[in-house]
């Protein structure tokens, strides 16, 4: 009778353990699809943040799509000779300026500083994406009527499918000689001295990182025409690049030139572009002379109009204001 009372007090030992494991793997099952929700939950917003800039580059690409449905449309000698893509310009400018007005508010205090007719040398501040500039193309093509041609970084003409929306928007790698050429004959023309490495490499402190480029000034010398300094409130705040990869990738860039830099955000910040007034270069300026003068006007643009260092949280309250 021990012998059976032992074995009872072990089986039901045995089952109590047994269920209480059982529970404590549910338990911990339980656990861990709460965990993971959590983790995803976390984690989705940052995956989020790196995919939205795609939705530029798509916006580029129905850009372009539409422009070869444009081709067909019209016979292609006959829209280089005739410039019928003025149509098409229009039609894509408006859907930017749209897009521009609807997601950032954007805006221009100075508009008028460009001129109606004349040459002039724009020369803005490099963000992340310059998407401001697209919308200050866009904005001067619907309200003045004027085309503002741009100097592109080599690698945009490597980019497959972009180069029929490059070469209808006159985009060129631009240099001096065909910068002097574009100015002489009268046409605006738009520049980013910092280029991919003030665009990449740049931080929300908006450093100038234009080095000893005197190219652009050369070129208003040579053509004598005036530079119109420009800059975008929060154009950091919309785009970012990742701060742990900075360091490392911009080394990379300095060795081969590849722009293999991870760009997150497109955040509905609110944009805001100021013109400066015009510089005009004279004969008693050397070229570095004026092209420190730009720099320095850009700088100020900066420093009187973007919160330093720059915060995406209050750019978008600035977007609500």
């Amino acid at each position: 009778m021990m012998v059976a009372a032992d074995s009872g007090i072990w089986e039901g030992t045995w089952e109590y353990c047994l269920g209480y494991w059982e529970g404590f793997q549910e338990t911990l099952s339980d656990l861990d699809i709460d965990y993971w929700r959590w983790v995803l939950w976390v984690v989705y917003p940052i995956i989020l943040s790196f995919l939205l800039p795609i939705l530029i580059l798509l916006f580029l690409y129905c850009s372009a799509f539409f422009l070869h449905l444009y081709n067909y449309r019209h016979n292609f000698r006959e829209a280089y000779n005739h410039d019928v893509w003025d149509g098409a310009r229009t039609a894509i400018a408006a859907a930017w300026d749209a897009q521009g007005r609807i997601w950032h508010g954007f805006e221009i205090d100075g508009l008028e500083k460009i001129p109606d007719a004349g040459a002039a040398l724009i020369v803005y501040y490099h963000g992340t994406l310059p998407i401001d500039f697209y919308y200050l193309a866009a904005r001067c093509l619907l309200e003045k009527k004027r085309h503002i041609r741009a100097v592109g970084d080599n690698f945009l003409f490597h980019i497959p499918g972009l180069r029929r929306f490059l070469e209808v928007f006159r985009v060129t790698p631009g240099t001096i000689q065909s910068c002097v050429s574009v100015l002489k004959d009268g046409h605006l023309l738009a520049i980013a001295p910092g280029g991919v490495r003030e665009a990449l490499f740049g931080d929300e402190n908006y450093p100038i990182m234009w080095g000893k480029r005197q190219g652009f000034a050369k070129a208003a010398i040579q053509a004598n025409v005036p530079i119109i300094p420009v800059f975008t409130q929060n154009v950091r705040e919309a785009f970012r690049t990742p701060k742990v990869t900075r360091s490392c990738l911009r080394r990379i860039y300095e060795k081969t030139r590849l722009p293999i830099v991870p760009i997150y955000g497109f955040f509905p910040v609110k944009f805001k572009m100021f013109v400066g007034d015009p510089i005009y270069p004279s004969e008693d300026k050397t070229s570095e002379a004026l092209a420190n003068e730009v720099m320095t006007s850009v700088g100020t643009l900066i420093y009187q109009h973007q919160r330093l260092p720059g915060n995406i949280l209050c750019a978008l309250v600035d977007r609500l204001g």
